[in-house]
């Protein structure tokens, strides 16, 4: 059997847009449930989230039976790190805090086999190719992963156009957290400056032909980012979304 259509691929490059949503719990059970509300994707989040590579296989495995597609975040840009979380069954590998070229390169390389890149020939052990079952996945895996970058730094800005032409980098995403933070505006990713630079960020991934994603907080905040060609978007987190609904409801109750 060989390698499963990435359909999230597919469409970024179709230019289809993308809802999706950061799952920072480390619940399977948060994952399943998250997996049939109709989000074209899910980051299951490796860097800010609890979560080691047995828990991420666990939500891997939960969100099968529902219709949103897994996005694994790696804490760090490390081959090593890539290659366990492609093993467990991710096709969508995002790579946090790349800022160069050089480094954009490294992973586009960790995520394929050689001779197109570097990453170990171990699918017969494990879950990705069915414990060995899929005989065709080491061949016709390369063309199904995905990779997204994270520029979330100046320097990451400075050199933007050159990650933007590194091959194998399907999609180039902008932290506006970390980005707000090294331009001097902590907390303050709303501040003129740093949407400014995001707005710049954004015209110049959309003209190299790359797909580009966001993180936001909110429906009329996703719909902006959409119009400023954003092409996948996530527009809340799990943590937010039951903080948010858990105080709201209580709030309710007696106006409190």
């Amino acid at each position: 059997m060989m390698a499963p259509v990435n359909r999230f691929k597919a469409a970024l490059a179709a230019g289809q847009p993308q809802i999706g949503l950061w799952v920072a719990l480390a619940s399977a059970n948060v994952a399943e449930l998250l997996g049939h509300c109709g989000y074209d994707w899910l980051l299951i989040d490796g860097e800010h989230a609890p979560n080691d590579v047995p828990l991420m296989q666990a939500q891997l495995q939960a969100m099968q039976s529902g219709g949103a597609h897994p996005v694994v975040r790696i804490p760090v840009g490390e081959v090593w790190m890539v290659k366990q979380v492609l093993d467990i069954g991710a096709q969508t590998v995002m790579v946090p805090m790349v800022e160069t070229a050089e480094e954009a390169a490294l992973m586009a390389r960790a995520m394929c086999y050689p001779p197109e890149g570097i990453r170990g020939m171990g699918a017969a052990l494990a879950r990705v190719s069915r414990f060995g079952m899929d005989g065709d996945y080491v061949a016709t895996a390369n063309a199904q992963v995905c990779l997204l970058v994270q520029v979330e730094s100046v320097r990451a800005l400075e050199n933007l156009d050159a990650i933007c032409a590194v091959p194998g980098v399907d999609g180039v995403f902008i932290g506006p957290a970390d980005l707000s933070a090294d331009m001097g505006f902590p907390g303050q990713s709303g501040a003129p400056q740093v949407q400014a630079a995001i707005a710049d960020a954004m015209a110049r991934i959309v003209a190299s032909g790359k797909a580009a994603g966001i993180l936001v907080g909110g429906a009329e905040a996703g719909r902006a980012a959409l119009a400023q060609g954003a092409r996948f978007v996530a527009v809340g987190s799990d943590v937010g979304v039951l903080r948010q609904g858990a105080m709201a409801l209580r709030a309710a109750v007696d106006g409190r």
